[in-house]
């Protein structure tokens, strides 16, 4: 079965890279073609840019900015009683030479969200509650965290 990303989307993000605390910003999925992903990361207010791929049948995501690259898989829980599809990406990242904390590694979550019926795909298993990644980057998303 066929699984899409929602396109054009903006995504909370939320990466800790060696045991440092975590850092929040935005991730923009500008388009998807041929399985290549052009888009943004944004995390100190500065968008930067980002080309990876996307996997379909294994729901698997990577793309690099010029500082660290990302690797994750995609789930899709389903919320019919608020309406809603959440999609979540977690998983890993690498810093790159560029970058202050070259070689150190981290995890990452990021999470947009969609009306039901309005992002492809099935969810994940049955029915179910998303982890909390879903919420507190859905949240940096729609300006309630604290972004200091």
């Amino acid at each position: 079965m066929n699984i899409t990303l929602p396109v054009p989307s903006r995504w909370g993000i939320s990466a800790d890279v060696g045991g440092r605390p975590l850092v929040w910003g935005t991730v923009e999925i500008h388009s998807i073609m041929d399985h290549k992903i052009e888009g943004s990361l944004n995390f100190r207010g500065v968008p930067i840019p980002i080309q990876g791929y996307w996997t379909e049948n294994t729901r698997h995501l990577m793309f690099n900015s010029p500082y660290a690259t990302f690797s994750g898989n995609l789930s899709i829980y389903d919320d019919a009683s608020i309406n809603t599809r959440h999609f979540l990406i977690n998983g890993r990242l690498q810093m790159k030479q560029t970058s202050m904390m070259a070689g150190e590694y981290g995890t990452w979550v990021a999470s947009t969200n969609t009306p039901l019926g309005q992002g492809g795909g099935t969810p994940q298993g049955q029915s179910q509650i998303p982890p909390v990644g879903a919420f507190t980057t859905s949240d940096y998303l729609n300006g309630a965290v604290d972004r200091e």
